[in-house]
């Protein structure tokens, strides 16, 4: 009997793994909206203002995350005065598909909102307040979101509201411990631990049980029952009904069972990393509880906890970020007893006593201190190039054997295969050539096989508009939510050359936050007159002893040759553009920077050049550049065009897609990054197509 049973079981597992799996891979979900759909009503859940930016998350039919951006000042003080948690709202507009991402390896959007049951966004024309009655719940929601709001910490540690600067953000990830700011389990075991500490004098455990539940469904509902919170909590009522009923189930049994009912309600969880992290984690510390609680020294068991936490975490980082601190396993062990001990309780304690919040900021400010110490010690920080699944597969086979086999030498194993892993493209044997999407810009990633170095033609950039000081607000460079993700997917922790075709801002708006934020060896600035941007870069790579140089003729790596075809100047920033000839494994590749027809002219009069392989076209299919002499000369079997979808140009010209008619024409706006890979067989181009 008990045999059918654990069949019967083990049979039903696997029918929810496949369904799991189908609905995952074929992104099949319902939704109640249309794209037709002109009209949303319902409640506000959850809101941003940043500067003249509003995203607001709605409940109508079902979740929505709707964008805005105000127009005039009045209208954002009436907005702002407005806005409040579970005020009925009717907006006008349109609804979209979100966004994926067009750039391999990094932060898909669409995959982040699936996760949370969001299938629409909706770009919002006109917002009616329709009326301020609002539930008791959004009540507490709104009192507590007004009291967290004095202070961005408070904002994060209560309600895991993020509005940290990107650097204090990257610093906390660098030195791995960010994951004590997400609200997760270690919130739900200190605040359950010190209620049950008050509440078991005056009550019993099973009244105790009823009023931890409505609790804690009422933490669920002020954090947006964030995956991470949805999993502690409700394991924790799971406890404690075993506990009060005395169930005798394993707790690893339970948690599989809640794991799989969750992935039933929601199979789109595997794309958040707060669900995966908490149920990776919790898993493994209550299969190997027992390793830890055979010491009684609580500095060992806090060692072995961080040191079995940071070894499962590692498939999870890999897929996910990239980047691995060695070091992260001795930083938990003193960031995590400060955080339990000190920031978390003085943050509730401000919470509710706000004169308290001088003290608060004291001790945030040391911890800012510390964080930033430790992250000076960069030599243990492993950027981990994207593997396939069946290689992460193979690591979560490794940490577990590792953990099972806790020792020493098992940890030594673990991290010499992480530091393998991380010198991994020292074999690869072939060149690639990626054209990033950067919007209306450029920025083409050169990776030269064997780690013999690479090369970064331009960093693109957004162009920058005078604005009122009201509708200012803080956005990630493309260089921090782009370009340095991206060059950490695939494992590289180097520039050797970041090469700047000209001063546009389009091409090198972010070299400066590329150098300050990722190790640059050498720039090649262009032949012409330096304006102001290429002024200012030059001032950070003298403080940063970076060697630059200008109007060179070629560039030899390795045995890699760059020829600099453009060493004319001319009066016009456009004209003054690099542009560079290479062959590589014999195939040639021009690209143009926005070099213009008179510079077509003047390279076709001193080179002899025709059947280009790859042709990354001038001016983003600007008429300026592409003349039809010049492409019938040089004959492009490939056109690489690097423009911005909708830009206000017009970008690609339809005169200038004639033109390259007799070409393979890709372009970023439609195809995403493009991807040459050269190999002995020739060559293999992938798109990360929308």
């Amino acid at each position: 009997m008990k045999q059918l049973k654990k069949k019967l079981l083990f049979s039903l597992v696997l029918l929810l793994i496949i369904y799991i799996i189908i609905i995952i891979s074929n992104k099949i979900y319902i939704t109640k909206y249309k794209n037709e759909n002109k009209i949303i009503e319902g409640y506000i859940n959850d809101f941003q203002l940043k500067g003249n930016y509003l995203k607001i998350e709605v409940i109508g039919k079902e979740k929505v995350i709707c964008n805005y951006y105000i127009k005039e000042y009045q209208e954002y003080l009436n907005i702002k005065k407005s806005l409040k948690f579970g005020l009925k709202i009717r907006l006008v507009g349109e609804f979209l598909k979100p966004n994926v991402n067009t750039n391999f390896n990094l932060f898909n959007y669409k995959n982040y909102l699936l996760s949370k049951k969001i299938y629409w966004t909706f770009n919002i024309k006109k917002i009616h307040f329709l009326k301020d009655k609002i539930s008791l719940k959004y009540k507490i929601k709104n009192y507590i979101f007004n009291k967290c709001n004095i202070n961005k910490y408070l904002k994060l540690i209560i309600l895991g509201k993020n509005d940290l600067d990107y650097n204090i953000n990257d610093e906390f990830r660098n030195i791995g411990i960010s994951h004590l700011f997400a609200v997760s389990g270690m919130h739900i075991t200190i605040i359950t631990t010190c209620l049950y500490f008050f509440l078991k004098k005056i009550i019993n455990d099973k009244k105790i049980i009823i009023i931890m539940i409505l609790f804690l469904f009422l933490f669920l509902f002020i954090t947006n029952f964030a995956a991470s919170v949805i999993r502690a909590a409700l394991f924790y009522i799971i406890l404690s009904v075993k506990k009060i009923y005395n169930i005798k189930i394993s707790n690893i049994k339970l948690l599989l069972f809640l794991t799989l009912l969750l992935l039933l309600y929601n199979p789109f969880y595997v794309y958040d990393y707060g669900f995966l992290f908490s149920f990776t984690l919790s898993g493994v510390l209550i299969k190997f509880n027992h390793l830890i609680n055979r010491h009684n020294n609580y500095l060992v068991k806090l060692l072995i906890t961080s040191t079995i936490s940071f070894i499962s975490s590692v498939p999870i980082i890999i897929m996910g970020f990239n980047q691995i601190n060695l070091l992260s396993i001795l930083i938990n062990c003193f960031f995590v007893p400060f955080f339990t001990f000190v920031i978390f309780p003085l943050s509730i304690i401000t919470l509710v006593f706000p004169f308290f919040l001088n003290f608060f900021v004291i001790v945030v400010n040391i911890m800012e201190h510390i964080v930033s110490f430790f992250n000076k010690i960069t030599l243990f920080i492993l950027y981990l190039k994207a593997v396939p699944f069946y290689i992460l597969s193979i690591y979560i086979v490794i940490t577990y054997f590792v953990v099972k086999n806790f020792s020493l030498k098992s940890i030594l194993i673990i991290f010499i295969i992480l530091i393998f892993h991380s010198k991994i493209n020292y074999f690869n044997k072939y060149p690639i050539i990626t054209i990033l999407d950067v919007g209306q810009g450029d920025s083409i990633l050169i990776e030269l096989p064997n780690n013999k170095g690479n090369i970064l033609i331009d960093t693109g950039g957004k162009l920058k508009y005078k604005m009122d000081k009201w509708k200012q607000r803080e956005v990630n460079s493309l260089a921090t939510s782009t370009i340095i993700p991206y060059l950490k997917s695939r494992g590289i922790n180097r520039i050797n050359y970041l090469i700047l075709t000209h001063g546009d801002e389009d091409h090198m708006g972010e070299s400066v936050s590329l150098i300050n934020n990722f190790k640059v060896e050498k720039i090649i600035l262009n032949c012409g007159d330096q304006n102001n941007l290429e002024n200012e870069l030059i001032k950070e790579l003298n403080k940063k002893n970076i060697k630059h140089y200008s109007c060179i003729n070629e560039l030899i790596v390795e045995k890699y040759e760059f020829k600099f075809l453009n060493n004319v100047k001319y009066n016009n920033e456009n004209d003054n553009s690099i542009v560079i000839y290479t062959k590589i494994n014999a195939f040639e590749f021009l690209f143009m920077g926005d070099a213009g027809i008179k510079v077509e002219k003047e390279i076709l009069n001193k080179y002899e050049i025709s059947n280009i392989d790859f042709l990354k076209v001038g001016h983003h299919g600007s008429y300026t550049s592409s003349s039809k002499d010049f492409i019938n000369t040089i004959k492009p079997k490939y056109s690489l065009i690097s423009v911005g979808i909708n830009n206000r140009f017009g970008h690609p010209k339809e005169s200038v897609l004639d033109i390259l008619n007799n070409s393979k024409i890709y372009r970023t706006d439609k195809d995403g990054s493009i991807e040459i890979k050269l190999n002995k067989n020739g060559y293999k181009i992938r798109t990360c197509s929308p």
